[in-house]
């Protein structure tokens, strides 16, 4: 069913602003109203395809209407849209799941978010039987051939349980084949689940540890335990095996242990090349129902058309979901309001695209895209990608904000993760100017460069990069800087407490809306087309795309 957004837009009551300044002045006032407003209690979490959505997409575009854009969505009937339909496999467990281990001939039950946080089916299947499914430990879960590693080695996986490690081989070390403490795709649970598929096993459980992973059990629990969401596949199972979920690490231990094993000499050799799989005198038992089903979100896209290169496409990203109604905290809050992970991106966008729009028209396009379901994988930007509305070939670039700092402003500025590519280079050079300098990922071993909404427009070849508020803040230095960020990773990160604060200090968010801006205005009134270093494994995918420009 097509929605009104005619008549949902009519029914929010407009939000006080005020009349747009002149770029490139942001306001922190209109910053802060935007993601009060969004990461209400009203809002709901803002999960994908409930009647959050309904509202928060209607918000959203009302104030993309508010700043001067115009639909830059998909042409439907020969007008062009606010929104690009999206397409999602839905899975939610229906009621508890059935769980228990049987370690050492002991049988053990298990709770669903405390020992185990088990993740809906997203393989098709709306029933989950497994009985007496037998335990293999395959180290990290990799497959690299470039790197001359195999973690299965041969081993049969059919009806069998992979128990693997998060991040890459070389986390612990900090050196090896995986290029030392940075994190490759390989590190990312994501590849861990696909590349568990691939071989053929029965379920994968990921053995969590805080450091490896970059985030506590609190939000792998709040992440797993509710309703799962993937883009509409083919042939799911190719990417998802029947099992997929997390364990804590005293239960990793007791495994072992039961095994006549020591966890941690074991992860020891599965830093090597030569590790070879363990089997483990252990069993899982998993009974539960699923409800499954394809549900519509939206991607939420506003435009500023370009005068001598409309076809020509500058992409600012942020993503506008988080997480709904989940699990109560300590508090009993069940609304995952996600006041900072994203409601300082979509803020941070709005209040973009009103600069633009106010500004002299530019040579190219410049497209600001709200996407859904960031939090559920990537998948809209993920869907966006693989079904474009502006071609990827002539897309400059794609500049992403995600969770900015609320913390006040900062002599630098950052990215997530590690990447080489001209666009840094253009956004280095902008920060000079304002006294903001480039400090490379302060954490790269956490994979924050495949954890946003840009990697899935990187790994299509477009020059993309998430770009961040900088820790070396102007009140406190790096000290205070890095001790906020990890409080909020530790306390607030997907969980209910993650809310609007009235004292916020908004100077970080809108130096950060300099830069990129600055940066923007450079790409959109040149025929600069960035690209990726020579030795970066998304050239390839760059230079075949060229052949789409004029």
């Amino acid at each position: 069913m097509r929605t009104n957004w005619a008549l949902l837009l009519a029914a929010i009551s407009p939000l006080a602003l005020a009349a747009a300044a002149p770029p490139p002045t942001f306001s922190a006032e209109r910053l802060s109203a935007v993601d009060k407003t969004l990461s209400s209690d009203a809002f709901e979490g803002r999960g994908p395809a409930t009647p959050a959505e309904q509202k928060t997409v209607a918000y959203i575009i009302q104030q993309m209407q508010a700043a001067g854009l115009a639909p830059g969505g998909a042409i439907v009937g020969g007008k062009r849209q606010w929104t690009q339909e999206v397409p999602l496999l839905r899975s939610e467990i229906v009621g508890q799941p059935q769980l228990a281990m049987t370690i050492g001939g002991t049988a053990m039950p298990l709770t669903q978010g405390s020992e185990i946080a088990v993740r809906a089916p997203l393989d098709g299947a709306k029933q989950v039987d497994l009985a007496k499914a037998p335990l293999v430990f395959v180290g990290y879960g990799v497959t690299a051939p470039e790197r001359q590693w195999n973690d299965f080695k041969g081993v049969d996986l059919h009806g069998k349980i992979a128990v693997v490690l998060v991040n890459d081989p070389d986390f612990e070390t900090g050196e090896g084949a995986f290029g030392g403490k940075a994190m490759t795709y390989y590190g990312r649970w994501t590849y861990k689940y696909e590349e568990a598929a691939r071989q053929g096993a029965a379920g994968v459980l990921i053995v969590h540890e805080t450091a490896p992973a970059a985030y506590g059990w609190a939000t792998v629990k709040n992440s797993n335990t509710n309703p799962q969401f993937d883009i509409v596949r083919a042939d799911p199972k190719a990417a998802h095996a029947p099992l997929e979920a997390w364990i804590q690490r005293d239960l990793a231990v007791k495994l072992f242990q039961a095994a006549g094993l020591d966890f941690d000499a074991e992860k020891r050799a599965a830093q090597r090349q030569d590790f070879k799989p363990v089997p483990l005198k252990a069993t899982l038992d998993a009974h539960y129902a699923a409800d499954v089903g394809v549900i519509r979100s939206h991607n939420i896209l506003g435009r500023v058309a370009g005068t001598t290169h409309p076809d020509e496409t500058l992409l600012y990203t942020a993503h506008w979901d988080h997480l709904g109604i989940g699990a109560p905290d300590a508090r009993g809050d069940r609304i995952y309001n996600g006041a900072i992970d994203n409601g300082t991106g979509i803020s941070a966008l709005i209040e973009l695209g009103r600069a633009f729009a106010h500004a002299p028209k530019p040579d190219r396009s410049v497209v600001f895209m709200a996407v859904t379901a960031e939090e559920k994988g990537l998948l809209g930007s993920e869907y966006y990608a693989a079904n474009p509305v502006y071609p990827l070939g002539r897309t400059v670039a794609d500049i992403n904000m995600d969770a900015l700092s609320v913390s006040g402003a900062a002599h630098d500025f950052t990215i997530s993760g590690s990447a080489k590519l001209g666009l840094l280079d253009d956004l280095v050079a902008a920060g000079k100017p304002l006294g903001l300098a480039f400090t490379p990922d302060p954490d790269p071993a956490a994979g924050h460069f495949y954890r946003s909404d840009h990697f899935s427009f990187a790994k299509r070849g477009v020059p993309a990069v998430s770009v961040e508020s900088g820790r070396d803040l102007v009140e406190g230095g790096k000290a205070r800087g890095n001790a906020l960020a990890q409080t909020y990773v530790r306390d607030h990160y997907h969980q209910p407490s993650d809310e609007w604060h009235a004292d916020w200090n908004w100077q970080g968010v809108t130096q950060t809306l300099t830069l990129v801006y600055d940066v923007g205005q450079k790409l959109v009134t040149s025929r600069e087309w960035p690209n990726w270093s020579a030795d970066s494994e998304f050239r390839a995918a760059r230079t075949t795309s060229a052949g789409d420009r004029p």
